[in-house]
């Protein structure tokens, strides 16, 4: 063999091998890629999820508060209410039908604000709500039994009404220190 073939034969050897050595890393090359491909993919998917959590969090959030700042607003109306009439009953002026209708009004609303409550939490939030509502609505229906007893005659059972607003009282400012907390509390669960 002369060396131009071995020289030829080496040069198609090499060439084969210099093939098969693009063609082997093409395929690492695509592996690596398909699979940084994919990591990518899912970093931008969990990137997307996390940010699509943290803002529905943030919402959830601002809903709390504004239920929280309603239900707060609901209780001051009734309670102005209250404090406005009571004192007029207590004297034995009947309760006339604007001023029933108005704590009956503002009863609903209180109601209405703790339903929607509900709907963000978190739990402990509304069971201080529904105990708040529940103490109200006791107060009111003292307050409207006392008219009742007063109108015709009958004695009133003033320290009942006292009782029924104090509890409704306490039950308010339990509410409002725990609201207070979970506003104040950024780590708050959504749940």
């Amino acid at each position: 063999m002369s060396d131009a073939t071995g020289t030829v034969i080496t040069g198609v050897i090499a060439f084969a091998a210099a093939v098969v050595g693009a063609v082997i890393a093409g395929m690492y090359a695509k592996h690596g890629a398909e699979a940084g491909g994919r990591k990518a993919v899912e970093a931008a998917l969990a990137q997307v999820h996390g940010a699509a959590a943290a803002e529905h969090w943030q919402w959830v959030r601002t809903q709390r508060h504004q239920s929280f700042a309603a239900l707060i607003a609901a209780y001051a109306a009734l309670d102005e209410v209250l404090v406005r009439i009571a004192p007029e009953v207590r004297n034995a002026a009947s309760l006339d039908g604007a001023a029933g209708r108005e704590v009956r009004e503002r009863m609903l609303e209180l109601q209405a604000k703790t339903s929607q409550l509900a709907l963000w939490g978190p739990n402990e939030a509304n069971s201080l709500a529904y105990a708040l509502t529940g103490k109200s609505v006791a107060a009111v229906r003292t307050l409207l039994h006392l008219a009742r007893a007063s109108s015709s005659g009958a004695s009133a059972d003033w320290p009942r009404f006292d009782q029924a607003r104090d509890e409704m009282v306490l039950a308010h400012a339990a509410f409002l220190q725990r609201a207070g907390e979970i506003v104040r509390d950024p780590r708050q669960p959504v749940s």
